[in-house]
């Protein structure tokens, strides 16, 4: 049986439609790659020709913006898949994917997933609904950035980030963000993000525990996100 018939993540996303021959096929071309915390898996402007599937470990998705700042659009988690989109549009990746702890990834070449997306029609449903949910993603993300404050959007970011990642043993958030990475995902400067993450601590919806986050007051937190 091939590592892929055996991995657990594919069953998260579109790979879930291939069948074992087709798992025996992708187990012999793909390619396993260690990414180091800090490390990109591709950049902005990179062509890719094929697509990532992230096997352990979590990475951001972020474009550089022309002052220089680093805005997060998504944060990729195991059993996602990456560079879809500019595959299939036979464009540069829009964005780039940088590792936010060490991971293990699989790269699977263009020509293998070309050829299950025009012979598997579940698989290639499977692609476009993905895509789709990528383009909801961003249209929610942008309606968020036009309509709610800057304090809303980082309620809603923690308590995203506890509901997708969850706590450690302590209670802590287990996937800890640089300031500057908050302040990449809420849209607003590193000096702001700490600001109102002191305003969260002082009115006990949070605890801040030297550069950890604890929510402390969930229901609260939930309100000031609505």
């Amino acid at each position: 049986m091939s590592k892929c018939e055996q991995c657990i993540v594919r069953q998260f996303s579109s790979l879930k439609a291939l069948g074992k021959e087709e798992l025996l096929r992708m187990a012999e071309c793909k390619t396993s790659y260690t990414i180091k915390k800090g490390e990109p898996i591709f950049e902005e402007g990179e062509i890719t020709n094929g697509i990532y599937c992230i096997k352990e470990g979590i990475c951001k998705l972020s474009k550089l913006s022309s002052n220089g700042k680093d805005q997060i659009v998504k944060l990729v988690k195991p059993g996602d898949l990456l560079g879809q989109r500019s595959m299939i549009s036979e464009e540069p990746a829009n964005l780039s994917a940088v590792a936010l702890e060490d991971m293990e990834v699989c790269f699977i070449p263009k020509t293998e997933i070309m050829q299950f997306f025009s012979q598997n029609n579940n698989f290639s449903m499977n692609l476009m609904k993905s895509i789709c949910g990528d383009l909801k993603d961003a249209d929610d993300q942008m309606v968020d950035m036009a309509q709610k404050s800057v304090k809303e959007r980082l309620a809603g970011t923690l308590i995203y980030l506890e509901e997708t990642f969850g706590n450690d043993k302590e209670g802590l958030l287990r996937l800890q963000l640089s300031r500057e990475e908050l302040a990449g995902m809420i849209g607003t400067a590193t000096e702001s993000c700490i600001r109102l993450l002191s305003e969260l601590n002082k009115s006990g919806v949070i605890e801040l525990i030297g550069k950890r986050i604890k929510i402390v007051d969930k229901i609260k937190l939930r309100r000031l996100a609505d």
